[in-house]
This record gives structure tokens, sequence and C-alpha cells, in this order.
């Protein structure tokens, strides 16, 4: 499938919804892409207050009116930007009319209230869902200032949205951690920023998965070789893109202990998350999780599922492009 060249929005009217929307707009201009924004409804059956105990269906009309303002806002909040914009009711689940939407378009762009998960109208209770399923890599932006301090849901004026300056991706050797570091640098040459590659490896004592090995193992050779692997993995990316900066951190400790720690001075976080369990992608890994609930920035996911997509969805090599 093609992917149109515009970036999905989740709009519930909600003030964590609102300052998503006001960075997919930066984003959508600086990037030359259009904006696609959904607002889904769905009709709940409440028990009549009737003695036969039966159910009346609420008015879909008042319904769908509700919706509709919630889009004509977005829509409105958008138009001064300039930036081509399109707007769609969905009825159904939020997070499924998301994942199905998002195999159209280039990202998908989401809120979120800051620690404690997603916008509860917006996602539901599984805060992971729609970056553990889209089909694109999905942002999720936090409701805080700049300085990363969370902001009162009934706040009249939102903080502005601020040109990145640091992009920050994770990187562990993983397939989807190279793609999330791709992703990663394109955000990087969009906005002419400083590009950070981040490797952790808990290896002290009590610091995790290595902190078992033997006393005579040489932690600054564990450090060494892992900062070999992420030259590596850099040498790879800068070979298809000459010039490229990025700068390059390995330290002691856990991927997603770096990370948030990291999001203080961050504009935007990079992470791959391989899934984990049954279905393909059904949750996220624990660094990517980890990362998205208490990241002070927004935070970008790329799933291994995604990857696949939009390398199905690229052009073939030698092949004519528009």
């Amino acid at each position: 499938m093609t992917r149109a060249k515009s970036v999905l929005v989740g709009v519930d009217g909600s003030a964590p919804s609102l300052h998503a929307l006001d960075w997919a707009t930066m984003f959508a201009a600086d990037a030359g892409l259009s904006l696609h924004l959904v607002c889904s409804y769905y009709l709940p059956t409440l028990t009549s207050a009737s003695l036969d105990g039966g159910y009346v269906p609420i008015d879909d009309d008042a319904v769908q009116a509700g919706a509709k303002a919630v889009l004509d806002e977005a829509v409105a909040r958008v138009k001064p930007h300039g930036v081509p914009v399109s707007a769609s009711l969905a009825a159904g689940d939020a997070t499924g009319v998301l994942v199905d939407l998002s195999e159209e378009h280039e990202l998908a762009v989401v809120g979120t209230r800051g620690r404690g998960g997603f916008a509860g109208r917006l996602l539901g209770t599984v805060s992971s869902a729609l970056p553990a399923h889209a089909r694109c890599a999905t942002v999720v932006v936090p409701l805080r200032t700049p300085d990363g301090e969370r902001v009162p849901e009934t706040a009249e004026q939102l903080p502005a949205v601020r040109l990145p300056e640091r992009v920050i991706a994770g990187v562990d050797g993983s397939p989807t951690s190279e793609a999330a570091l791709r992703h990663a640098a394109d955000l990087a040459q969009l906005w002419n920023c400083e590009l950070v590659a981040v490797a952790g490896v808990p290896i002290a004592s009590g610091a995790g998965v290595l902190a078992w090995l033997p006393a005579s193992v040489d932690h600054e050779q564990v450090l060494a070789d892992a900062t070999a692997n992420l030259d590596r993995v850099i040498e790879r990316l800068v070979e298809q893109r000459p010039g490229l900066d990025v700068r390059r951190i390995v330290l002691d400790g856990t991927g997603a202990e770096l990370l948030v720690e990291f999001s203080q001075a961050a504009d935007v976080i990079v992470v791959g998350s391989r899934g984990r369990g049954g279905f393909s992608g059904m949750l996220l890994g624990s660094t990517s999780q980890a990362v998205l609930h208490h990241a002070q920035c927004p935070v970008m996911v790329v799933t291994k599922r995604c990857a696949e997509s939009e390398s199905e969805s690229a052009p073939a090599e030698g092949s004519a492009t528009s």
C-alpha cells in the first residue's frame, strides 16, 4: 500500500490531545506533510429507567454532533499554520480505528497526560496499544512544559511547542533499534539539530542482567565492546547519509533508565520495540514501555511491524517516483 504524505492525529478534545496536535502541526509544517485528524466515538447502551429493565440506545445524532464539534475545534487550531488538513469521524474503539488507519500514513501522533498513561478517552486502558500495533511509527506527546513540568489538564493556555534542538535514539544492536536510529536521523536532519545515540550496558553490581558476571570480568572491556558495537551501527547509518554527525554515548545502566533520564534534556526520544508475547507486537518491550510512561519529552516508537510495513511500502530500487 502507498502511504499518503500525511500525519495521522487522534483527537478527543482533551488538553493532552490538543497539545499533541500542536506538535504534529509543527512536524507536518517542517516536513511538508498534511494532517489527517480522526475523532472516534462509540454508542454505549444504558439501562433504561423503565420497569421492564430494557435498554435504550443513546441518540446517535447527539454523539456524532459532539465528536464533530471536537474535530471542528481541532481543524480550526491547525488552519492558522497553513498546513493542509483533513478530518474524519469514525465509529468504534479509538485504538482500533487509529491502528487500521496507520497503514495509510507516515506517522501517527497521540497525546498523553504524562506519568500514568495516555489520555483515557483516546486510547482506553491499554496504554501501549497504538504504539504496539501501529503500522507506522508513533509519537506520544506528554502534556508537559519545555522544563518538564506537568500542566493541569484544565489549563486554558497549553505550553508552546518549541523547535527541537536534540533528538536521542536508544540503540541496542537489534534491527528495530537500527530502524529507530534511522527515524531519529530523519528527525535530526529535518530540524538540523543534534543527534545522540545512547546504548546502556547494565554491568554494575545490582544494576541488572549482567550483575551476575564474575569479578574477573573486565567491566571496562564490556563497555569498550558495547562502544565498538555502537560504532558499527552508526557507521552503517553514515554510509547511507554522508556527513551525518552522531554523538555517541555508552553508559552503565539499562536503556530505559538512561533514556528516561536523558529525556529531561531531549526534545524527542526515539526507541525501537520488538514486542513480546503471542500476537506480533501484542505488547511493547519493557524499555519502550518504561520510556513511554516516564519520559518528559515526546517519544517516537518504532516497532518491528511498522519497520517491515514501511519497507514494503517503499518504492523498489530504480523505480520511478512522483
